[in-house]
């Protein structure tokens, strides 16, 4: 078969170990997945009730449309509803958009160290890609990326707070940056993790999409609001953008009960706000657990933390796999050195912590 040669040189996503293969491999009654940021205290109640109570015509295709989401979000953010896209999670935001705008004779800009699916994309499209490095604080380096960008830029990628890494940077620093961007290029700003800042320096990006003709907002239900099995993102961008990533976008590629399900936890704020601040509680005791052990820890605004590990990053996970905690490896992010954690429960944390010092003594 005559295969795209690019793809000689890359691989599948590598998933982490499953909760099921843990528990046989060690011989583990309990096991607590910390690896892929999911949100440890499950979706709205609602969404519960709205899929017991559910009994759809479920041979039908889902709305095309997908007007109930989209009328609910463009009130919830103060968008029309064409301003909106929805997708099959934000895996497929980075599909569509690559897929519209990348080629061979273009290029698109992205920090070294972040969302490793901007990389993937551009790979099979055939675009140059540019990876700037990340600044000693881990935060991106815009002005870096203004270097590097011209008039074959087609996408630059700002993920907000960045994935692995937790740092956010400041509204203002953002606007910044989209004052001298390049027009021709379109700047996703990626915040999968906007809902879990706490920062006060967080501003409301989607009051600038008329304001910035190159610029659209990725947003996502699979972190705060719980959602992951879903898959259900959407992004937020001008009429514009929004008509040509349509012609891109696959029909039918939201099924009828996740957006059913989006709609019921977009409604639910107050359960959403009492993960965030369940989380901020959770992720202040990470911090001081790493300043107590002299330990190197990102500067968080998520719900996980990127925290420094005094061996091997791969030796350290299988001592938390022994403990029955499943963490994400460094050594596949791009940061040997350090694992990334998924914050969890209360009671989750206080025993990765108790692994954890097993790793500390034991160095």
């Amino acid at each position: 078969m005559n295969w795209k040669p690019i793809l000689s040189t890359m691989k599948p996503y590598a998933p982490g170990r499953s909760i099921a293969e843990v528990k046989r491999t060690y011989g583990l009654q309990e096991v607590n997945k910390l690896a892929s940021n999911e949100n440890p205290y499950g979706s709205s109640p609602e969404v519960a009730k709205f899929l017991q109570s559910r009994a759809d015509q479920f041979e039908m295709y889902p709305d095309v449309y997908t007007s109930g989401l989209r009328t609910n979000l463009s009130k919830h953010h103060g968008v029309d509803p064409e301003e909106l896209l929805i997708s099959n999670g934000s895996d497929e935001m980075v599909t569509i958009i690559s897929r519209a705008l990348l080629q061979p004779g273009t290029n698109t800009v992205m920090a070294s160290v972040t969302f490793p699916q901007y990389a993937h994309n551009a790979k099979i499209e055939g675009a140059e890609i540019r990876e700037v490095a990340m600044l000693d604080t881990g935060d991106h380096d815009l002005e870096g990326f203004l270097r590097v960008a011209d008039e074959k830029t087609a996408i630059i990628w700002v993920c907000n707070p960045n994935n692995p890494t937790g740092n956010f940077l400041p509204s203002h620093v953002i606007k910044d940056f989209l004052d001298r961007a390049p027009k021709t290029a379109l700047v996703v700003l990626d915040e999968a993790y906007f809902e879990f800042v706490t920062s006060a320096e967080q501003g409301n990006a989607m009051q600038w999409i008329h304001e910035y003709d190159n610029l659209l907002i990725s947003r996502t239900f699979s972190k705060a609001y719980g959602l992951a099995s879903f898959r259900l993102g959407y992004a937020v961008a001008n009429k514009d953008i929004i008509a040509e990533l349509n012609k891109v976008r696959n029909p039918f590629n939201s099924n009828t009960l996740a957006l059913g399900a989006a709609e019921v936890a977009l409604a639910d704020q107050q359960f959403l706000q009492e993960c965030v601040t369940k989380n901020e509680t959770e992720r202040n005791r990470y911090v001081a657990y790493a300043k107590e052990n002299e330990l190197a820890i990102y500067p968080s605004e998520t719900n996980f933390v990127l925290i420094e590990v005094p061996m091997d990053a791969d030796e350290a996970c299988e001592v938390f796999l022994r403990h029955g905690y499943i963490v994400r490896s460094g050594n596949l992010l791009g940061t040997p050195g350090y694992v990334r954690i998924t914050i969890g429960t209360e009671q989750q944390n206080t025993g990765l912590f108790k692994a954890f010092d097993e790793i500390i003594t034991n160095k």
